[in-house]
This record gives C-alpha cells, sequence and structure tokens, in this order.
C-alpha cells in the first residue's frame, strides 16, 4: 500500500511539472504552425488525458509536436482552411489505429540505436540553444520552435548573438536565479530528497519574483511578451467559440486524403522514434508496446480532430521532462492533462504570471541531462561505425529540424550498415581438419545483392585443390543472385580449379543441396600415415581452438555413418571422471578419433591397461595421453586421508574408493610426506594439485612398467605416452612429453 501512495505521489508531483512545461509548448508549437492557440491546448488535453489512457508506455507523454509544426503549417495552407485541415487529422488517426491493430509498430525495431540516441542529444543541445534567449528575455521566437531556420530569417545562433543586445533585464534575473536553485535543489540533499518538486519551487519563484518586479517599474518589470499567454475566455460560451470544427464536406477532396496520409505517416514515425528513446532513459528500462502506442496516437488524434487540436504525437521533450522529475507510471501524462482542462478555463489570469524565463531554466537543466558528456564519450567508445551516424543525426537535427534531421540521420545509419555488410558479409577462417585445410566461409545473417561481390572474392581467394565450406546456418535470408553465385562456383567455377565445395545450412526452398566433402574424422589411411608427434600436435591444435571458441565444423549425422563400420582411434586417453574435463571437448574431436579412458585419479589397473594396449596394439592409435586436472577430488581425499587411520569407506562413505585413494597416496608421499594433513581449504588445494601433477608422472612411467606391450611400442618408435595437466578455472594445459618424444620436459600448449 505504502509503495502505492508513493508511486502516486511521485506521478502527481512529475504531471504537475509537466503541465507547467507543458503549457507555453502548447501555444508555441500552435503559434508556430499557424493554428489557434487553443487547438494547441486542445492536444495538449487529448495528449495526457486520450492518449495517456490508451498508451502502453510508462513515461511517454503526447501532445502537439514541434517536429510536426512545419508540416501542419504546410497543410493547412495547401487545404485552405483550418477546418479542412482537421478533417486530415481524423483521417491520419485513423491510418494509425489501423496500423497500430495490423501490428505496424514492429518498424521500431530497425531503428538504429545510433539515431534514437543521437535524436536524444540532439534534442537536448536544441533545447539548450533554444531555450537560453528565452532565459533572459530575448522572445523572437515562441516556445516550441525546435527549427535552425526561423520565420523572421533567423537561425537558432543568430538569435543567441542577437539577445546580447536584446534582453529583458527582470526576465533575465528571474531566469538565471531559477537555474540557480534548480542546480541548488539537485546538489543539497536536504531539497533533492524533500517532497516538494524543484521545477514546481521555481515557478512559485517566477511568478513571486515577476509580482514584485511590477512594484519596481522599469526596466524590471517582465513584459506579458515574456509571459505565459493562455488564451482568456469571458464566459463558457466564448470559450466554446474558440474551439474550430472539421469541415465534413471536404472527405471528398482527394487532397484531403493526401494531408491524411502524410499527418499519419509522419506523425507515426516520430511517435515510435520518440517511444524507443524514451524507453532509452526510462530509469526501470521498461519497453514501451509500439503496436498498442499506434492505436493510442490514433485514437487521440481523431478526437483532435473533432474537437478542433492540433495533431499529436509522443513528445521527447515532454517525457524528458516527465522523466527527469521522477514520473513512474502513466498516470504522470494522465495527471498533466487533467491540469490543462481544469486550469485554461478556470484560472487563465493567474497562468498569464508565470514568466516564461523560469519555464526556461527547466527545460534548460532537462536539455543537460539529455545531451550529456558522458553519453557521447559511451558513443566515441563504441567506435566510428556508431559514432558518425550518432553524430550526423545529431548535427542534422540541429541544423534543419527534427523531421529532416532523423531522415537524414536514418540514411547515414543505413549507409554505415550497408557499408559493414558490403565489406564484410560473410565470416572467413582457415580450419585445420584431420583430412586437411578447410576454408569456412560463415555468411551473414541477411545475405543481398549487395554482398555478392565480396562472397565472390572470398569463393576466388580459395586456393586451388583446396577445399571450401560454405556455412549458412545462422542466415535468414539470401539473395537469388547471391544464389546463383554458390551454384555457379559448386557446380562449375570450383571443380575448375580443383577446389571442393560443401554445403551446410541451405534450406530446401533454396534448391542447393547440404554436401560435405572433406574428411572430419579419422581414416585407416591417416591413421597409418600420420606420426606420434603428429597427433600431439594435431591435440594441441584442437586444445587451442577449444580455448579461443574456434571450433571445427562436423557433421555428426556423417560421422556417425562414416565410423559404423570401422573407426581408426588417433590417440587413447586416460582421463579422470571429472564432469569438467571431457576430453573429445578440450580436443576439440570428433567421433572416432580418440579412445577415451575414464577413472577417478586417472591411475592404473589391469583393466585400464588392457584398455590402453587394445586402443594402441590392435586399434593403431599412435599416441597414448594421462590427463590430470587441478582441483581434482579424489585426489584432494587422497591428501587428507594421508597417513590417517581412517578407513576410506569409513569417511567417504564410497565401499569401493580404497583402491582409488592408495593408488593416488603413492605420489602424495613424495609431495607432502606421510603425515595425516590438517591443512586450510587454499594450502589443500595448492599440495592437492601438486600431487596431481606428480600423480600424472607417475601414471606415465607406470603404464610402461606394468605393461611390455605398450613399453615395447615405445621403444619401437610406434607410439608415445605423454602426460598433461589441465587447469580447470583458466582451461589451459600443461604437457608432460615421456618417451617416444624424445627427453621428458614441460611443454605449455601455446
Amino acid at each position: 500500500m505504502s509503495s502505492m501512495v508513493s508511486t502516486v505521489l511521485a506521478d502527481a508531483k512529475s504531471g504537475l511539472v509537466v503541465f507547467f512545461v507543458a503549457l507555453p509548448l502548447c501555444l508555441g508549437i500552435a503559434l508556430a504552425s499557424g493554428a489557434p492557440l487553443v487547438s494547441g491546448l486542445l492536444a495538449g488535453i487529448v495528449g495526457g488525458l486520450v492518449v495517456g489512457m490508451f498508451s502502453g508506455s510508462h513515461t511517454s507523454v503526447s501532445g502537439p509536436a514541434a517536429g510536426l509544426s512545419a508540416v501542419v503549417a504546410a497543410q493547412i495552407l495547401s487545404l485552405g482552411s483550418f477546418s479542412a485541415f482537421l478533417m486530415a487529422v481524423i483521417l491520419a488517426g485513423m491510418i494509425q489505429i489501423a496500423l497500430g491493430l495490423s501490428k505496424g509498430g514492429f518498424i521500431s525495431e530497425f531503428f538504429p540505436s545510433s539515431v534514437i540516441k543521437g535524436l536524444l542529444a540532439a534534442i537536448g543541445v536544441i533545447i539548450i540553444f533554444k531555450q537560453i534567449p528565452h532565459l533572459v528575455g530575448h522572445d523572437a521566437d515562441p516556445e516550441g520552435d525546435l527549427s535552425f531556420s526561423q520565420p523572421d530569417l533567423e537561425t537558432t545562433f543568430s538569435e543567441l548573438f542577437r539577445m546580447f543586445g536584446d534582453y529583458q533585464l527582470g526576465a533575465a534575473v528571474v531566469g538565471l536565479l531559477s537555474v540557480a536553485l534548480l542546480v541548488l535543489w539537485d546538489n543539497w540533499k536536504a531539497l533533492k530528497t524533500s517532497l516538494f518538486p524543484a521545477p514546481v519551487a521555481v515557478v512559485l519563484f517566477g511568478i513571486g519574483g515577476g509580482l514584485w518586479f511590477e512594484h519596481l517599474g522599469d526596466p524590471w518589470v517582465i513584459k506579458p511578451s515574456h509571459l505565459v499567454q493562455v488564451p482568456v475566455a469571458g464566459d463558457l460560451a466564448e470559450l466554446f467559440g474558440l474551439l474550430a470544427r472539421p469541415d465534413f464536406s471536404q472527405w471528398m477532396n482527394p487532397a484531403v486524403y493526401t494531408a491524411g496520409m502524410t499527418l499519419a505517416i509522419v506523425s507515426s514515425l516520430e511517435t515510435l522514434l520518440n517511444l524507443k528513446a524514451v524507453d532509452r532513459i526510462d530509469r526501470q528500462q521498461r519497453t514501451s508496446p509500439p503496436n498498442q502506442e499506434l492505436f493510442a496516437q490514433g485514437i487521440g488524434n481523431v478526437t483532435c480532430g473533432l474537437i478542433g487540436g492540433l495533431p499529436i504525437t509522443s513528445v521527447i521533450i515532454r517525457s524528458s521532462v516527465n522523466v527527469n522529475a521522477g514520473g513512474q507510471t502513466k498516470l504522470a501524462a494522465i495527471i498533466h492533462g487533467i491540469l490543462l482542462l481544469v486550469s485554461v478555463p478556470l484560472i487563465p489570469t493567474w497562468l498569464n504570471t508565470i514568466p516564461l524565463s523560469c519555464l526556461a531554466a527547466i527545460l534548460l537543466m532537462a536539455g543537460i541531462k539529455l545531451a550529456s558528456p558522458a553519453l557521447i564519450k559511451q558513443i566515441w567508445s563504441e567506435g566510428r561505425y556508431q559514432f558518425i551516424p550518432f553524430a550526423a543525426t545529431v548535427t542534422a537535427i540541429v541544423f534543419t529540424d527534427l523531421l529532416i534531421g532523423i531522415v537524414i540521420g536514418l540514411i547515414v545509419a543505413i549507409g554505415f550498415i550497408l557499408h559493414s555488410n558490403m565489406r564484410r558479409p560473410v565470416h572467413r577462417l582457415v580450419e585445420k581438419h584431420l583430412g586437411g585445410d578447410v576454408v569456412h566461409i560463415e555468411l551473414a545473417n541477411q545475405v543481398s545483392f549487395l554482398n555478392r561481390a565480396a562472397l565472390a572474392k572470398a569463393l576466388n581467394d580459395v586456393p586451388r585443390n583446396g577445399r571450401v565450406l560454405l556455412d549458412a546456418r545462422s542466415t535468414d535470408y539470401i539473395d537469388p543472385d547471391v544464389l546463383d553465385l554458390v551454384r555457379d562456383f559448386k557446380d562449375q567455377t570450383g571443380p575448375a580449379h580443383g577446389v571442393e565445395v560443401s554445403l551446410v545450412g541451405f534450406r530446401s526452398e533454396y534448391h542447393v543441396e547440404d554436401q560435405i566433402h572433406y574428411v572430419d574424422y579419422s581414416t585407416r589411411e591417416l591413421q597409418q600415415a600420420i606420426t606420434p608427434q603428429q597427433v600431439l600436435q594435431i591435440l594441441k591444435d584442437g586444445h587451442e581452438r577449444a580455448r579461443t571458441g574456434r571450433r571445427l565444423t562436423r557433421d555428426f549425422s556423417r560421422q556417425v555413418q562414416a565410423t559404423a563400420a570401422a573407426q581408426y582411434p588417433l590417440a587413447v586417453a586416460l582421463s579422470c571422471i571429472d564432469s569438467r574435463t571431457p576430453v573429445e571437448l578440450i580436443f576439440d574431436l570428433g567421433m572416432g578419433d580418440i579412445f577415451s579412458i575414464r577413472v577417478a585419479g586417472n591411475i592404473t589397473s589391469r583393466e585400464v591397461l588392457a584398455s590402453a594396449e587394445y586402443g594402441c596394439a590392435v586399434a593403431g592409435a599412435k599416441l597414448m595421453i594421462v590427463i590430470g586436472h587441478t582441483r581434482c577430488g579424489a585426489v584432494s581425499a587422497a591428501v587428507k586421508l594421508l597417513g590417517s587411520h581412517l578407513r576410506v569407506a569409513d569417511a567417504t562413505g564410497c565401499q569401493h574408493l580404497d583402491a582409488i585413494v592408495s593408488e593416488i597416496q603413492r605420489a602424495a608421499t613424495g609431495v607432502a610426506g606421510s603425515r595425516a594433513l590438517e591443512l586450510s581449504p587454499s594450502d589443500l588445494g595448492t599440495i592437492a594439485d601438486a600431487v596431481a601433477r606428480e600423480n600424472v608422472l607417475r601414471v606415465v612411467k607406470a603404464v610402461r612398467q606394468q605393461s611390455w606391450t605398450l613399453d615395447t611400442l615405445v621403444r619401437e618408435r610406434r607410439i608415445a605416452i605423454v602426460g598433461a595437466m589441465y587447469d580447470i578455472p583458466t582451461g589451459d594445459i600443461e604437457f608432460v612429453v615421456e618417451d617416444g618424444l624424445g627427453k621428458m620436459g614441460i611443454q605449455e600448449n601455446p
């Protein structure tokens, strides 16, 4: 219950702050659009109440959009009257409803993040530049005008220079002190944690300062042009008389349908972009449903058209103020709409005492948070493919207007995406299979005709008489032109150069059959031709692939069929049963490549030796590898029980573990002595790892001592026996080389 109350209070405070900010913006956007002032207020009310109720976004606030002002002005002029324009607004809303119901919001998933971040930063920069003149009482342009080029032939930057010779003293004092108050509020813990919102304090301060300056007289008096200017009606009849009505007789006018389609496309695009941007700054990182938002905006625009309001979208300025003010749910947007609905007809005179300069201070601080240096630093660190589209979006929006800037940003971002795909639509690497090198070409998720040239070059770079694998397992779409290239290389170009072409992952509708022509398992010919040294190198190379995540591409079903009749293993592995040391995975091996003997503590026994003898003497393996590992449970148990009078079965509850522990303790006595050990866990781990290493060396020697079969094979240089230690935390391997490969020593796998 207390959580609900705190959420409602937070939304109420945020709704009040958004109301103060939205009020002059609604009026200014209507003025910039060439529409009646009351139409902007109606749009703000509908954006708060109607869209707020139907929207699925928690933080987005809708209303008349500055980005639409140029489009609105052009359409009003084209249609000849505001009443005819309202018919276009109704039509635009109906189109948006249809888009929402038909799941048209999916397009929002294709907006590059660099453009979304650029939109946020650009809005922040524009707010800063546009609000500084209002902050000091230089109000040549209406609130909400975000265009670089202005109707008075000035620009955003020229206005900044002009304000030094044209400012209003009282408004400037209120504005600058409001900024100071906001900074103080944000940095003084007692104020920051108070229930009273800083923007409301700034508005009250502005009203009080304005009233005080009236008593001081010139030059302190804040003139009406620097105050909020809500239309004041004498009574309700006069107020309703200000409302425009749609001209339904225009439903046969083709220009209305063109205007409606234009408004629907532009407002939907701006809404979806703003929605993604608002979700990015949401403190709880919630995701808004785009289809529901389009439906809500459509309901709102139909309502605006019927009652005489401007078209609406999700608006980043109001939304960012909402987030900064602590808004938690869409109740904040609804409350701001209620305040607009109630206050505009009831207390317009009081609203008109609010200085624009104190509201400019609130917006200025919101702009600084949007265009923060931390955001720019983050984008810079992500590389040029993110930073250049981001910078292009910011620059374009600042120097044109919101819609043109977004389009330019999208074009630049798409250009970089296409350039990236053209440069590297495939991932090429050389795999060292048992049957020889294979050029592995992984196709991208989307392979369009733009990628054809890069793929052709990758195929042409395959050496003569080589092998190539075209891997389409991660691909969702392949252009027909690219498929023609693949078929041509497989059937004609490749064979002409002696290249064996293998295919995997191609869908049935592509009419390209998967085929594997290279050998990815051990064969009789390979086993007979290879040396123990080469087998060891194969294991080292395989481990390096496994360690770095570059495993070979293998056809499991083909390996099953190929090894069904016979097996020709290259090595015999004696390893521990530990679940973290699967030999085939550690060395990136396939079926039929290795005999695996697993026993706790990787110890020898008659059964183990019999298995190893069969693998080397009968099956033809050229290498035997004994693999120990760190953090071995069997070794740790043996060390703990060293010199103890306890029976292993009593200490561990395992009836037959004594045979394994006693074998390991033969190696342990050489490291830790014969006394029972009382060690800390860290010391026990260090000694156990040392014992595990010594155990590997002991087992390697014991194999030759206890098996004349394996000893003879080593002496005849037909096999070699190798010891290895696998490090559980890092995945690294050290190889201990024994007879058959030269003098014993430690070799770390590179």
